[in-house]
């Protein structure tokens, strides 16, 4: 009975090894989406990671700060149709960081210059703060599955 219940146990141990392994090579690797996205051997790569921040400008008529921002959003969608913007979104009411913009750029010098294409930047209604950053190459992929499940487009 103990050479039975022994017998079980090693089979079923073999199953769920079996199993484990089967799990954890599910999901085959993509050269082609790895190429695309320049990714490296971890799946990861570089960017430049922006905190915009509150600007120097004080003071400014309401009908330019409007279209300064007006500009700004176009710059975003600008930025992203060319695959240089990411990720971009605004942070929740704070004292300093107004949003952040996620470039898809190898240096900081570039980063800065796209950045810089910013009518709210140019008016010095924003300032910026830009590290590199290292993250998932798919990263780059976010603004397509958000095409698909935005209702309203800006």
């Amino acid at each position: 009975m103990k050479t039975l219940y022994t017998t079980l146990l090693l089979i079923c141990l073999l199953v769920a090894s079996k199993a484990s392994k089967a799990q954890s090579t599910s999901t085959a690797y993509d050269s082609t989406l790895a190429r695309k996205l320049n990714a490296d051997e971890y799946g990861m790569k570089k960017y430049v990671m922006v905190f915009l921040k509150t600007g120097s400008a004080t003071n400014v008529p309401k009908s330019k700060s409007d279209s300064a921002f007006a500009g700004h959003m176009q710059n975003i969608n600008r930025l992203a149709e060319s695959r240089k913007l990411v990720v971009a979104g605004p942070f929740f009411k704070n004292d300093k960081y107004r949003g952040i913009f996620i470039l898809n750029a190898d240096s900081i010098e570039e980063g800065r210059k796209l950045v810089e294409s910013d009518p709210a930047v140019q008016a010095k209604l924003l300032d910026m703060e830009l590290l590199m950053w290292y993250g998932s190459a798919a990263l780059a992929e976010t603004l397509e599955i958000h095409k698909k499940i935005e209702k309203k487009s800006h």
